[in-house]
């Protein structure tokens, strides 16, 4: 008689390891890691300080060297922009395009975005907008 649940083998969890990210080499890592991500207030401050600004129609980015081997990010959508659907997905696209074009950067820098309401960009024209405003900071690696 087999019993019911059917025994799990603890030994194989492919869904827990790659959500751990054990698995899969940091390249090729479909999330932020923890230490991507600027969380800290006065780490906020400092690169709203020191960091130099660039804009354009609803972005502006700014851009300060952290002194760490690794690039982190904060998208930062301002006050009434739109309802928490609204931020949290333009949070996920800057995020997302961000992780797609961070290997092509230079490392050591703090990137903060700041979103403004205006229309609704397609996942497209925001890529090409961001990339120009990673081209104007001169972040991307020498070619």
């Amino acid at each position: 008689m087999h019993a019911w649940p059917p025994k799990v083998d603890v030994l194989f969890l492919p869904d827990e390891e790659l959500r751990a990210g054990r698995s899969l080499p940091s390249a090729m890592r479909k999330s932020l890691t923890k230490q991507e991500i600027v969380k800290k207030k006065p780490e906020i401050d400092a690169i709203f300080r020191k960091g130099k600004k660039f804009s354009c129609s609803g972005v502006r980015l700014l851009v300060a060297p952290n002194g760490l081997g690794v690039d982190r990010v904060i998208v930062i959508p301002v006050r009434h922009f739109g309802n928490s659907v609204e931020r949290n997905r333009i949070r996920r696209q800057i995020k997302e395009i961000w992780r797609i074009e961070k290997p092509k950067f230079r490392t050591g820098f703090d990137f903060a975005f700041v979103v403004y309401p205006g229309k609704v960009l397609d996942h497209e024209t925001q890529r090409k907008q961001l990339t120009y405003l990673f081209s104007q900071a001169e972040v991307y690696l020498a070619d």
